[in-house]
């Protein structure tokens, strides 16, 4: 069974624990360098002062002086005592020649024989030596005392170990002083870190943070609705995947300016904004999205959070569901209509005048059956017949005349896969609604619709979508109205969202023109406004059709097209 000690969960808990590891690691190897280093110095120091006290006294004259007296000891024992006290030696032997020692600080060795080595300074010389004598271990230094270069007695001073030691432990001692002091200071400093760390990171302490790390990384891939975060600079800080995908935006962008990401105008003044931005519809090259925008602060600005949400389809479902609801307000109004004429017929018959009846019911039904051939004969193209069809009904309960014009040839089957009829609804749709919004209440009221192919041409008129380039032929929708036309200066903004001359209604205004605009440079058309011959405004698409091998379908040259002129 071993005993586990416990590891501390906070991260300044951990901070502390390597500190004060770090710290005792220090201090212990300074500690044993220290007292190494020192006790050898300590040692160096005392046989040095050893040297210069024995020296000192084997110059005096007074010790030369008491060395030729018949009671050396007499005179020599109390000025070594005098001379240890005042040099801080543990002891000074004077002795003879010989080595029989004249003073000793314990009285009792007086007249025994040195414990040591004397031959080199019987021979003249000063030496140093550690030794381990009556005192125990200590550093001594012994030298002659010379009269007329006769040695005449020696001299010993020397320092116990025990004391060297003492005085290295006392160093030590003030080293681990610091080194607690530096641990205390090391333990204040990390509670006030841990402190404002907590605050920082609402006390969640290293585990807690890495697991939300985690998930934060696993949302921003796991959402598809874009998610991206600009620092008070407004650069950007963090992006994910969805984000990446909506704004069309490649490579590593962290770091960027917003202005430098290449975004539609309006796009990034929205992202540009102090104030917040809730459920903006922007438009991109190939989406519609909603932004919004939540300004981050926290006594002061530090940035935005953006949400990014692709209503593309949503939108093309909304244009498809508004057409439908023209529908059947027109087939609504058509069936009010329609009894109204049922009701003529019963009560012609019920008046007796049934020849009158048939006459009037037929001529109805004339009318009818020739709108319908008349739309299907210049456009066999099934969703834009149907569309045309709706639209003609919606313009003449609003009091517009829709007309197809006699150029109008396009059969079935002619587009490709690659133009889906949505694009078309959308293109088409947007265009005839805004005609029609221009031309009621003119006189006259009329919207006229051209749909046919042709060659395509090398170069365009100026518009806002760049021309498609290559051969092969194109789809040309022509919408013209008698409504107030286009200010030439607004050509180039006509087709930007939330651009209208017309008060704002509910939903706002100036997305539609935007939509088809969008449609039309996804599939690398152009898109252009001039004045229509008759006055009004005259919308002109064209679209390039190749088929899945790429090949080009015959184009239909617009002479010689069956007539399907006319009011319908």
């Amino acid at each position: 069974m071993h005993l586990r000690v416990p590891r501390p969960r906070s991260l300044a808990g951990q901070l502390f624990a390597m500190q004060a590891v770090l710290i005792a690691v220090v201090v212990a190897g300074y500690a044993l360098f220290t007292y190494i280093s020192d006790r050898g110095q300590a040692q160096d120091a005392a046989g040095r002062q050893a040297r210069a006290v024995s020296l000192a006294i084997a110059d005096s004259p007074s010790v030369l002086e008491a060395i030729g007296s018949p009671d050396p000891t007499a005179r020599l024992q109390p000025y070594a005592v005098r001379v240890m006290r005042d040099t801080d030696v543990d002891f000074v032997t004077i002795m003879d020649p010989e080595g029989i020692r004249w003073t000793h600080p314990d009285p009792g060795q007086i007249g025994r024989p040195f414990r040591g080595h004397i031959e080199r300074a019987q021979r003249g010389q000063t030496f140093t030596e550690t030794y381990t004598g009556t005192l125990g271990p200590s550093v001594r230094a012994v030298t002659p005392v010379l009269d007329d270069g006769r040695v005449v007695g020696l001299v010993s001073a020397g320092i116990k170990v025990e004391e060297i030691s003492k005085r290295a432990q006392e160093q030590l001692t003030a080293l681990l002083g610091v080194a607690a002091g530096a641990l205390l200071l090391g333990a204040v400093g990390t509670y006030v870190i841990n402190a404002r760390l907590r605050r920082h990171t609402h006390g969640m302490n290293a585990d807690e943070l890495s697991r939300m790390h985690d998930y934060h990384q696993a949302a921003l891939h796991a959402v598809r609705e874009g998610l991206l975060m600009l620092d008070g600079q407004y650069r950007v800080a963090l992006i994910n995947d969805g984000g990446r995908e909506l704004l069309g935006v490649a490579g590593d962008v962290v770091g960027a300016s917003v202005a430098d990401l290449g975004l539609p105008a309006q796009l990034t003044g929205a992202l540009l904004a102090s104030e917040p931005r809730v459920d903006e519809v922007h438009l991109t090259d190939r989406r519609v999205l909603v932004v919004n925008t939540s300004p981050v602060s926290g006594g002061e600005r530090r940035g935005t959070v953006v949400t990014l949400r692709d209503v593309t389809e949503l939108q093309s479902l909304m244009g498809e569901l508004n057409s439908e609801r023209g529908f059947t307000q027109a087939l609504r109004s058509q069936a009010h209509e329609a009894a109204n004429r049922l009701h003529t017929v019963v009560s012609l018959i019920e008046l007796g005048r049934a020849e009158e009846a048939v006459d009037f019911a037929t001529a109805e039904l004339e009318l009818a059956q020739a709108l319908t051939d008349q739309v299907v004969a210049a456009v066999s193209e099934p969703v834009l017949a149907a569309l045309l069809l709706g639209k003609t009904a919606q313009a003449n309960e609003r009091g517009v005349e829709l007309v197809v014009s006699r150029e109008s040839r396009l059969d079935d089957g002619l587009l490709p896969p690659s133009l889906p009829a949505r694009d078309l609804v959308t293109i088409l749709g947007n265009l005839v609604d805004n005609a029609v919004d221009a031309a009621q209440g003119r006189v006259p009221s009329r919207v006229t619709v051209a749909a046919y192919t042709e060659a395509a041409r090398g170069g365009e008129v100026s518009g806002t979508v760049p021309a498609a380039g290559g051969g092969g032929s194109e789809l040309v929708l022509r919408v013209s109205d008698t409504g107030a036309g286009v200010d030439p200066a607004h050509a180039d903004l006509v087709f930007q969202r939330g651009f209208s001359t017309k008060p704002a209604g509910e939903g706002g205004r100036g997305l539609g023109l935007a939509l088809v605009s969008q449609a039309v440079q996804r599939h690398g058309g152009t898109l252009t406004v001039t004045e229509a011959p008759g006055g009004g405004a005259r919308f002109e698409a064209r679209l390039p059709l190749n088929d899945p091998q790429g090949r080009a379908p015959a184009p239909d040259a617009p002479a010689g097209r069956r007539a399907a002129g006319g009011a319908v």
